[in-house]
């Protein structure tokens, strides 16, 4: 798509952003939910971008013993080994791939049946779990649907700037070419570097009446730069603007931790973060996944306010709008009842439900024949455009119950 086929915001036309990580879309998610087969089973393992880890092939290793482990239960559920082999075949594919595993984010999600496979890297970690059921586990996939998180993230050095639009779990580079200089001297004139060699030969030379001349010159030399950079961040801030203005999502800024002061100085938007990414970006961070994920530490407590909202309104409601009973939030669910689902992460509940009798049966352990009633529930909040929050127990709304739900009505 080019600058003209962009897609219209009022009659502005907006950059055309190219998407340069992956991600698992609501689509996706609902395809995994519908499918329905005998065996289907489902990998999760953690991952990482780079290091000792990577060159020890650690991920490879990991998803190996996770299909051993899924291999070991379809054959106690009475599987011929050939239909197993079909089914492991892409698992090892993906062995053989080394390219594949050079380029990883957080978590691998690995989805199989009998002629299906997905697979899905993703900036989530995952704790390594395989599932064998009559249908997938998404459970972990739910924080990447609680609202898209939107921002933008302004990459400024003085000799080059980028924006990305982005989400907690994807990003990519938003066109500003025509919009805002490249560099400092597209902006200043290329007698900067002119003026800026009269002032270091100024600071080189003499003492007492010179030294002085020379501290006044150092002043003024700092006086210059910082007048240069503002006039550059102001153009910068002046195409910035033209796609941002009717935005009302953060925009976080990567620089030099000296440059944000006047940057925040130049800037009209609005919604400028008030923190930039911490370091120097270009030193600091290798590629935009290391830096997307920078921003994302920082960004942290913007992005924790809404669960923290939900939560509260879970103590604040009355109580005939919460509950914490599994037997009556899974039928309140298929009624399109629950509006948000907090469930304790990295726990199960196993059992059954039977939707025309609108009744849960509980299993002390897992059996034959359970389902994870959690995954149930979460799937289908989502579906239904709920909010899902895996939480840890002692953060829980009520600690006492794995699962917590706020209902509509």
């Amino acid at each position: 798509m080019n600058q003209e086929e962009a897609s219209l915001i009022g009659e502005k036309i907006f950059p055309k952003t190219q998407q340069i990580m992956p991600i698992l879309t609501k689509e996706q998610f609902e395809e995994l939910a519908k499918f329905d087969s005998n065996p289907c089973v489902s990998i999760f393992i953690p991952t990482v971008r780079a290091g000792k880890d990577v060159l020890e092939e650690k991920d490879k290793i990991n998803l190996k013993s996770q299909w051993k482990k899924a291999v070991e239960e379809l054959k106690n559920m009475g599987y011929p080994q050939d239909k197993i082999d079909k089914m492991g075949k892409p698992v090892f594919d993906l062995m053989d791939d080394r390219d594949f595993w050079r380029h990883q984010s957080d978590g691998l999600a690995l989805f199989l049946a009998d002629g299906f496979s997905r697979q899905y890297t993703l900036p989530i970690y995952f704790e390594a779990y395989t599932y064998v059921a009559d249908h997938f586990y998404l459970k972990p996939l739910v924080p990447m649907f609680n609202g898209d998180g939107r921002f933008f993230l302004l990459h400024l050095q003085l000799d080059q700037v980028k924006l990305y639009e982005a989400t907690q779990y994807s990003i990519g580079e938003v066109e500003i070419g025509d919009l805002t200089p490249d560099q400092l001297e597209d902006r200043v004139g290329y007698d900067y570097e002119e003026k800026n060699s009269k002032h270091k030969t100024q600071r080189s030379g003499g003492s007492g009446a010179e030294g002085s001349s020379t501290q006044h010159g150092y002043e003024a030399a700092n006086r210059d730069r910082k007048n240069e950079i503002l006039r550059f961040f102001r153009a910068v801030d002046k195409g910035i603007y033209e796609i941002l203005n009717n935005e009302s999502v953060p925009l976080i800024v990567a620089c030099q931790d000296s440059f944000f002061p006047i940057y925040k100085e130049a800037s009209r938007y609005k919604n400028l973060f008030p923190k930039s990414v911490p370091g120097n970006p270009e030193a600091d961070h290798e590629s935009i996944f290391s830096l997307h994920a920078a921003a994302l530490d920082t960004l942290e407590p913007h992005f924790r306010k809404e669960r923290e909202e939900k939560m509260a309104q879970f103590n604040d409601l009355n109580p005939s709008r919460t509950s914490t009973s599994v037997s009556d939030i899974i039928p309140a669910i298929f009624e399109g009842k629950v509006d948000t689902l907090f469930l304790q992460n990295r726990e199960d509940i196993w059992g059954n439900y039977n939707e025309k009798m609108a009744s849960v049966d509980i299993h002390q352990e897992k059996r034959n024949g359970s389902l994870s009633l959690m995954n149930l529930a979460a799937v289908k909040v989502i579906e239904q455009n709920g909010k899902v929050y895996l939480i840890e127990q002692e953060s829980m709304p009520n600690k006492k119950s794995k699962m917590n739900a706020v209902y509509r009505y």
